[in-house]
């Protein structure tokens, strides 16, 4: 079967033109198509706007993305509209974070986001980077497949993704007959994360409209059902990004990931707090990075003891457990073969096992507990 040629940046600008802006003329005259990236097939741009005018510009944001739909070899079109204005001087009156149902949509519609054939969706957050969160969100995603479920993992962490290295994922992935895309599988699960579209080295120099709207693509226009439960590989910490997951995909709760330092826990319990804000209720609290033991078998506390377990009582939330610095757990996501997927039944992977169990009892604390699957082993 030959492959249709990537499209060039030519061709899409040449569509873009086809396309007239407010003032009739064609967009790249404009000057408003920023960003445009192009990616074996799958194109995103921005289109810059005077925020008065959003309205009417998303009838010519949808006519950009149908014109560049049909230029050939095209797989995904990702535009979004982003305000070339500065914020009114005056500032809104404060108030309350809007919950998952008041969330902005593009295009001024309201709503979270529609992702059929997914059960429960489980945001995994740290609230800051550097504390193992995207190797816990693997191997927590394997340890739930361990005990019977159908799980996918997306890494929505754009700047940074980390998943297609931690399941040793290195190709590009295909698009149904219906434009959307098929996640790739590995160790049994279902993965998605913009580094299966873009070279590792390649820095994604987006804007924050970007970065939402690529996440959102992610979520809706890839084939995950049937799946049980989603895992969400969060973007650290408590920005943009992070609020509007919170606010727009319809999450069945979250799960905090923490070292036992303070410094780190400070970050944690801000993470807690934006959650509470959106009404995503906290499933758990996981401690990584708990200790290092010793050939003489004794633990050595190297960030402090428990840290993580008093602050989730303090917060009246589950405490899921204790990771240690286990060299095999780390070596096992630098090379591609996660501890929770190589051997689901060896010692280093049953604290995932264990974890992943105590996220099943507190989904069923929601009301939203998979139903468990009987697996047959040889």
């Amino acid at each position: 079967m030959t492959s249709r040629p990537a499209p060039d940046r030519d061709q899409i600008l040449t569509a873009l033109a086809t396309v007239s802006s407010l003032d009739g003329r064609p967009l790249p005259e404009a000057g408003i198509v920023q960003g445009l990236v192009i990616r074996d097939g799958n194109v995103g741009f921005a289109l810059e706007i005077d925020p008065a005018q959003a309205g009417a510009m998303e009838t010519v944001r949808e006519a950009a993305v149908a014109a560049v739909k049909r230029v050939p070899g095209v797989l995904s079109v990702t535009a979004v509209l982003t305000a070339h204005n500065e914020a009114p001087s005056a500032p809104p009156p404060a108030q309350e974070a809007p919950t998952q149902a008041q969330a902005q949509k593009p295009g001024g519609k309201t709503g979270p986001l529609d992702i059929p054939g997914v059960g429960a969706i489980v945001a995994v957050s740290s609230g800051k980077g550097g504390v193992g969160k995207s190797t816990l969100a693997t191997n927590l995603a394997l340890g739930l497949h361990a005990l019977g479920l159908k799980v996918g993992l997306l890494d929505a962490d754009v700047y940074g993704p980390s998943i297609p290295r931690m399941l040793g994922l290195d190709r590009k992935p295909d698009t149904s007959d219906n434009k959307k895309l098929v996640p790739l599988e590995a160790f049994g699960i279902k993965a998605m994360s913009i580094g299966l579209i873009v070279e590792e080295e390649t820095p994604m120099i987006w804007r924050g409209p970007m970065v939402q709207s690529a996440i959102s693509q992610m979520l809706v226009d890839v084939e995950w059902a049937p799946i049980d439960v989603l895992v969400v590989d969060m973007p650290p910490g408590t920005g943009d990004a992070q609020l509007t997951l919170a606010q727009r995909v319809p999450m069945t709760g979250a799960v905090i990931v923490s070292t036992p330092q303070e410094i780190a826990l400070i970050d944690a319990r801000k993470a807690v707090a934006m959650f509470e804000k959106t009404r995503v209720p906290i499933l758990g609290v996981v401690e990584n990075m708990a200790w290092l033991e010793m050939p003489d078998g004794s633990r050595n506390h190297i960030f402090g003891d428990g840290g993580a377990k008093k602050t989730a009582e303090k917060l009246n939330v589950p405490f899921l457990g204790e990771v240690p610095l286990i060299t095999a757990i780390r070596e096992g996501g630098d090379e591609g073969k996660p501890v929770a997927g190589v051997d689901p039944n060896g010692a280093s992977a049953t604290v995932f096992k264990q974890i992943a169990a105590g996220l099943m009892a507190s989904l069923e604390n929601t009301g939203q507990k998979p139903a468990p699957r009987i697996v047959v082993m040889d």
